[in-house]
Order: structure tokens, then C-alpha cells, then sequence
């Protein structure tokens, strides 16, 4: 799985799955621009970690949630390393509530940033890799887009959304050598599930096959076969990382 040569941007890289996503294209030698919003800290700390194993990164701010930003940055992007080879669609955010309490800013913002933001990216990314004949595209969806879970209706349908929106601009796309696919993850050893209740947790674990959470390293490593030459003929495809919790 070599990547020398290739220039990658992962949206929401500054930590979790994000930055171990970006760690992992960095080691198989890829440039890797960490895209983040509010947390240029965090986002210069992924970068520093990059560089200082020798590897190449930078990082932009710009909301996915908003088409002007997105183009903007993506054409900067272009003009600064020549080319785009491999998109990671990883931004997102919860606004979790009942439906019949949720607020429609709730409802909107989760849209906007996970299903609008994946639109806004591959659309602006696109253009430049068919003009090139080679394009990655991977999107982080969810386990709750297959599955759906009380309290995230808008989670649940901006990640099912993902999955409709994958498999259509796999279709666009084919024929110019770009592929489109997608990563399902299930429940992952973040900082977010860390701050669950230990009983939540030990319950989560019995839904599990596997019986156990799994890794921000499984999700980067399943990413980076749907990047590499090995996955030329793999498009339109989900790969779950879910430890059995669902079979689709």
C-alpha cells in the first residue's frame, strides 16, 4: 500500500478517527492536509506528529458545511500541491434528542455538516480528479446509518444519506478512474465513548460479537486499503468495522 506521491485530504483530522486516519496515509507516504474548523491546536498537533516521523501535512481551515468555503480551499489546495488524489469525507457532529423534542437547528446542523459537508467535498474534489483520471474518495459513515438508534434520527439519516450519496458519484465516476466508497465503523475507542458510563459501556460490549469496542487503528486500516492500487476495482462498496454488531 504505497502512497508516495499521493496528496490526501481528510476532513475533521485534528483527532480521533480523523487523526488516525491521517497518521495512517502519512506512513504509507502520503501528503496530508488536516482539515478542521475550530481547533487549529489540534489540527497543528496532528501536523507535528506527521512531520516528525518523517512524513509530509498541513493543515487548512474551512467549514465542510459551507459550499463557498470548501471550493475556495479545495482550489488552494490544487494550486499549492498540483492535485487531489484521495479525499477522506471524516467530519462530523451529534446533536443527539428524542425526535419528538428534537429543534430543527439540531436536525439541520447534523445534515448540514455530515451529508451536505460530504456533498460539498467530493463535489468541489471531482472536477480536478477526473481532469487527472485518478481519484480515492472514502467516506466515514456510521453503523446507525444502517441500523438507526433511538435519540439520533438526524445522525441516523445523514449517515444513511452518505451511503445513497456513495454509490451514485461511484457511478458518476467509474469511468475516469475515480472510486467511491464508504467505511461504516461501529462503536470505537474515542474520547467520546471513553466518557460513558463504565455500565453503558460493559451493555454496548453484549451487542458486540467480538465483545469489545474497537479501534481508531481498525477504521484508518480498512481507509487505507480503499485508497490503495490493491482496491482499483472495489467501488460502491461499504466496508463495516463493527466487530459483527451488524452484517450488511
Amino acid at each position: 500500500m504505497n502512497l508516495e506521491g499521493r496528496i490526501a485530504v481528510v476532513t475533521g483530522g485534528s483527532r480521533g478517527i480523523g487523526k488516525a486516519i491521517c497518521l495512517a496515509l502519512a506512513e504509507k507516504g502520503a501528503t496530508v492536509l488536516v482539515n478542521y474548523v475550530s481547533r487549529p491546536d489540534a489540527a497543528e498537533e496532528t501536523v507535528s506528529s506527521i512531520k516528525e516521523s518523517g512524513g509530509n501535512a498541513a493543515a487548512y481551515q474551512f467549514n465542510v458545511a459551507d459550499a463557498g468555503q470548501v471550493q475556495a480551499a479545495i482550489k488552494n489546495i490544487v494550486d499549492d500541491y498540483g492535485k487531489i488524489d484521495i479525499l477522506i469525507n471524516n467530519a462530523g457532529i451529534t446533536r443527539d434528542g428524542l425526535i419528538a423534542m428534537m429543534k430543527e437547528n439540531a436536525w439541520d446542523d447534523v445534515l448540514d455538516t455530515n451529508l451536505k459537508g460530504a456533498f460539498n467535498c467530493i463535489k468541489a474534489v471531482s472536477r480536478p480528479m477526473m481532469k487527472k483520471r485518478y481519484g480515492r474518495i472514502v467516506s466515514i459513515t456510521s453503523v446507525i446509518g444502517f441500523t438507526g438508534n433511538a435519540g439520533q434520527a438526524n445522525y441516523a439519516a445523514a449517515k444513511a444519506g452518505m451511503t445513497g450519496l456513495t454509490r451514485s458519484v461511484a457511478r458518476e465516476l467509474a469511468s475516469r478512474n475515480v472510486t467511491v466508497n464508504g467505511v461504516a465503523p461501529g462503536y470505537i475507542d474515542t474520547d467520546m465513548t471513553r466518557g460513558l458510563p463504565e455500565e453503558v459501556t460493559e451493555k454496548i460490549k453484549a451487542e458486540i460479537p467480538m465483545n469489545s469496542l474497537g479501534t481508531v487503528d481498525d477504521v484508518a486500516a480498512a481507509v487505507l486499503y480503499l485508497v490503495s492500487d490493491e482496491a482499483r476495482y472495489v467501488t460502491g462498496q461499504f466496508i463495516h468495522v463493527n466487530g459483527g454488531m451488524f452484517m450488511g
